[in-house]
């Protein structure tokens, strides 16, 4: 009995130093752009979703090749239950369409299309920052997004560096990403709403959200919740979850007994995050999360040990 329990205690000193991760089953990833998004898709990577580090000594591991500008901003990406990655993202800054491929590992990448969300719309003037959830219960995907449509809404206080841009959140659906149900309405608040994200949590589904009005500017990440992830979800919102600072882009994850938000906090070049136990009662932990220089708008997700080894190979 001594003896086997000496033998652990000697296996555990050896290995332990050594930095093996043998035992964690997953790792953080986080899916972002650089610059105007030409370099195309980049990837973190993190073990407790504090510290942040590159993958591919920062290097891209996709370049968009669709869309007016050819950019790959706000990539957003989500797994299946067969294991494929499915990815979205804003393929220009005026595309009435978005951009999809999927992949088995995060480094070979189907063939690249677009999805024409608003193309039936003449007057559309863009869709910006796509995000995919998986629907389990339906087994479907919901795709959802920003445009403005002028004439279409409630109008809001402008500002010459804004004008004419008042968005709201549409979606549509879809089981195969060739097959998508007709562009609908997703979210219509009486502000200007972008970069809307769902996460699904004791069987309620939360969308954080950017108020973007700009006078009085708010610019800040609020929420709503439901009891389905196609909602539909109270137009009042909640009150800013984000301190007073200009943030966007929100993507959120379980860690732990937390809920953490990340968010891009653009008017000072760095990454924030708030985080919550009951999403009720937020705390900033901007000052706990080191991000690398340059990380924009992105996506959270987890992947399995063994995506994980190999991605970190891929050169």
């Amino acid at each position: 009995m001594k003896n086997t329990f000496l033998l652990k205690l000697i296996f555990l000193c050896w290995i332990l130093p050594t930095g093996l991760t043998f035992a964690q089953k997953e790792v953080y990833l986080f899916s972002y752009f650089v610059k105007n998004g030409e370099d195309g898709l980049h990837f973190l990577y993190s073990k407790d979703g504090l510290k942040w580090e590159v993958l591919n000594q920062g290097k891209s591991f996709l370049k968009p090749e669709i869309g007016k500008d050819k950019l790959m901003r706000d990539p957003c990406v989500t797994q299946s239950e067969d294991g494929t990655f499915h990815m979205v993202w804003t393929s220009g800054w005026k595309d009435r369409e978005i951009g999809y491929a999927s992949s088995k590992d995060l480094i070979n990448w189907s063939e690249q299309k677009s999805i024409p969300v608003m193309e039936h719309e003449p007057t559309a003037k863009n869709s910006w920052a796509p995000e995919v959830f998986y629907d389990k219960k339906k087994k479907e995907f919901l795709i959802f997004w920003a445009t403005t449509i002028p004439g279409r809404h409630s109008d809001v206080a402008d500002s010459e560096r804004e004008k004419g841009l008042n968005h709201r959140i549409y979606y549509t659906k879809t089981k195969d990403f060739r097959k998508f149900s007709p562009t609908a309405m997703f979210f219509n608040p009486s502000f200007s709403v972008i970069d809307a994200t769902i996460l699904e949590k004791d069987k309620r589904f939360y969308m954080f959200l950017k108020n973007e009005n700009p006078k009085p500017a708010e610019k800040n990440i609020r929420v709503t919740s439901s009891d389905q992830p196609e909602g539909p979800y109270p137009v009042e919102v909640s009150a800013p979850i984000t301190g007073n600072y200009w943030a966007e882009g929100p993507t959120s994850i379980q860690i732990g007994e937390y809920v953490y938000v990340y968010f891009d906090k653009y008017m000072d070049h760095l990454y924030g995050a708030v985080r919550s136990k009951d999403l009720k009662v937020w705390e900033d932990v901007s000052a706990l999360v080191q991000f690398p220089e340059g990380t924009r708008h992105g996506t959270v997700f987890k992947v399995s040990s063994k995506v994980f080894s190999k991605l970190k190979e891929a050169r």
